[in-house]
């Protein structure tokens, strides 16, 4: 049964470029515009219209972006809730001027080991993720630590809760690594690891989506009952101004907005293509997670109550949970 009828989350694309070469990406090999000011206010006045709550102010890197700060301030004038994650290379630039525009700020994190975290992020930035958590303190900012769990780290979770978020009093929220395109993401989890994953969501201070352990167990999304909800759920704005369809990792079609989003949206052909979401040959055992959460939210099913209580604990840990309402 539908919930919500409207699109939930943007993710804004400010930029594809990117300062680090992760190496479960390849968002960083695209050459890429930048996204200008006057076309993103357009585009929030028709995202309030439709009924968006959250903008993720995504990249590639998007403290590239050189008035990623005036972006943020416009989404908080126009009431969204803010998201904005960062390899840190360029967070001690901007901490002041992004002090109290993020409302869920995320500092990534792949290793609790300097060399590895660096190897994997393919630059030296393990230094500036340290400094970046000091600054943050500093100015009263309380950034989560985003840790990337792959089949051959999990084991370094305890270490990262114990050495980074409990001293600092930081959310550490388990991203569990997801396959794209022809991206390489190591070996897939096995039944062990999601359930030593499943045992961390219960952990004060800790966010898992439980929702994301179950589609795994499941073989993620089924093109003959999708639970993929990604573009009626989500808006993907590129920094080309258009809307990507159905979601931005399969990118079948990109729309131009030309200053008329709300109108495209509502066009015949986008909600043709919104019909088809999670129908796609290659929809079958996805397991996106920046789609699938907000997938989880918007139709009633068993996913749905799997996603509820691990969402209420991170939203009253961040106070965001009355914008939500």
């Amino acid at each position: 049964m539908r919930l919500i009828s409207h699109p939930v989350l943007c993710n804004y694309y400010v930029t594809y470029r990117c300062n680090a070469r992760c190496s479960f990406c390849d968002i960083w090999e695209r050459p890429s515009p930048y996204i200008d000011l006057h076309t993103a206010e357009r585009n929030f006045k028709d995202l309030k219209r439709l009924g968006v709550k959250v903008i993720d102010f995504t990249g590639g890197e998007p403290l590239l972006h050189r008035e990623i700060d005036k972006l943020l301030n416009l989404a908080k004038d126009y009431g969204f809730i803010t998201t904005l994650t960062t390899n840190c290379l360029l967070y001690p630039k901007w901490a002041e001027r992004l002090k109290g525009k993020v409302d869920m700020l995320h500092f990534s994190l792949d290793s609790p080991v300097k060399e590895k975290h660096n190897q994997s992020r393919g630059v030296d930035c393990y230094d500036f993720l340290v400094e970046s958590i000091v600054q943050a303190k500093m100015l009263g900012e309380k950034p989560d630590i985003l840790f990337t769990v792959f089949e051959t780290n999990v084991h370094q979770i305890e270490e990262v809760y114990h050495k980074f978020c409990k001293p600092n009093k930081l959310v550490l929220i388990l991203n569990p690594i997801f396959e794209y395109n022809n991206v390489e993401t190591g070996e897939k989890f096995s039944v062990a690891t999601l359930q030593q994953l499943k045992g961390w969501t219960k952990k004060p201070g800790v966010y898992l989506n439980e929702a994301f352990i179950q589609l795994r167990k499941d073989g993620g999304n089924h093109v003959n009952n999708p639970i993929c909800k990604a573009a009626s759920s989500t808006i993907v704005i590129s920094p080309k101004n258009e809307l990507v369809l159905p979601c931005y990792h399969l990118g079948l079609k990109s729309l131009s907005i030309n200053d008329n989003l709300y109108q495209l949206y509502k066009s015949g052909e986008v909600q043709n293509l919104i019909s088809l979401e999670g129908k796609h040959p290659q929809c079958e055992g996805c397991t996106i997670n920046c789609y699938m959460q907000p997938s989880f939210t918007v139709e009633l099913n068993k996913y749905w109550w799997k996603a509820l209580p691990s969402t209420i604990k991170y939203n009253r840990m961040k106070g965001t949970w009355k914008q939500l309402l």
